[in-house]
């Protein structure tokens, strides 16, 4: 690391909020936006490893974006297969492990088939995993494991609740960051961010740098964690 952090998060969650108020800003389509958004994801994964974190949750399609226009959520399917297709030798090399959550089912066959085949290739990997919300929100999260616990007729405390979360086996996040300007968690780990350190920064996903992660950090290391006690 560049920073002496003393104390590490082990879970980072990340709404990657800006994609497409940065291409408008620098005169691009605003598809190409979530191109490089994309490529941030990347970088950030190497920046998780440089700082020994073991784990971080990016937000990338939320319920509410199946209602963005037809053209924006057609490129985005064909953007994430598209990674998930070329990606698995990229990510097994860097030793990422990848895991999806989310509402799995709204998507096509070949779809969820790509996920699984990503999953399952990457499963061994020893290094940070990396959990991306595709079709996720906190809502609907806890309303499946809701229904999920009601299913297994047995009663139940935070800690079994957890364990039908899309989240299971994750450690809550110690840290979520928000990029973009906008200073709200929309759905991001509902039931899993009560505890979470909450930074709120004003630049957009595609030009999040290094640096300000690592800043995040250093500040992250300052706070006392108290959790109610």
């Amino acid at each position: 690391m560049e920073k002496n952090v003393k104390k590490i998060p082990t879970t980072v969650g990340i709404i990657m909020d800006g994609n497409r108020r940065w291409a408008k800003a620098n005169n691009l389509p605003k598809l190409e936006g979530h191109r490089l958004g994309y490529k941030k994801i990347k970088e950030l994964m190497r920046w998780a490893k440089d700082a020994n974190i073991q784990n971080i949750i990016v937000y990338a399609f939320s319920t509410e974006n199946w209602n963005r226009t037809k053209d924006e959520v057609s490129y985005l399917m064909d953007l994430f297969r598209f990674i998930f297709k070329n990606e698995i030798r990229y990510l097994k090399q860097e030793g990422i492990r990848v895991r999806y959550m989310g509402e799995k089912h709204r998507f096509s066959p070949d779809f969820q088939k790509l996920m699984a085949k990503t999953e399952q290739e990457t499963a061994k990997a020893q290094g940070p995993l990396l959990g991306i919300c595709l079709s996720y929100g906190g809502r609907a999260e806890i309303i499946q494991a809701t229904n999920q616990a009601i299913a297994k007729g047995k009663p139940i405390d935070e800690t079994s609740f957890s364990k039908y979360l899309w989240t299971s086996g994750i450690p809550d996040p110690d840290i979520i960051i928000r990029t973009g300007g906008e200073y709200r968690l929309s759905g991001f780990l509902t039931w899993q961010n009560v505890y979470s350190e909450l930074f709120f920064t004003q630049t957009y996903w595609p030009a999040f740098t290094k640096k300000e992660f690592m800043d995040i950090l250093e500040e992250f290391a300052s706070r006392d964690r108290r959790n109610g006690r």
